[in-house]
């Protein structure tokens, strides 16, 4: 087993979920049916793509100013 992150965020009617760390995207009418989409489509992919051993993105934030340039 291994841990991943879900990133969501709200699209009018449903929720986008995205796993940075393997590149899948899904959605759900809820953030709950949005996270178990994800760990579908993510368990999917890896079936087909497995991860190399030893290999981890780097995840980070950052700030932006809001309204920079204008």
């Amino acid at each position: 087993m291994r841990v991943f992150t879900a990133v969501l965020y709200k699209e009018e009617d449903v929720y986008v979920a995205e796993c940075p760390e393997v590149g899948t995207v899904s959605q759900g009418k809820t953030v709950e049916e949005a996270v178990a989409n994800l760990k579908e489509a993510t368990e999917l992919y890896l079936e087909e793509f497995p991860l190399e051993d030893g290999r981890r993105p780097i995840i980070t934030m950052f700030e932006v100013a809001v309204g920079a340039g204008t």
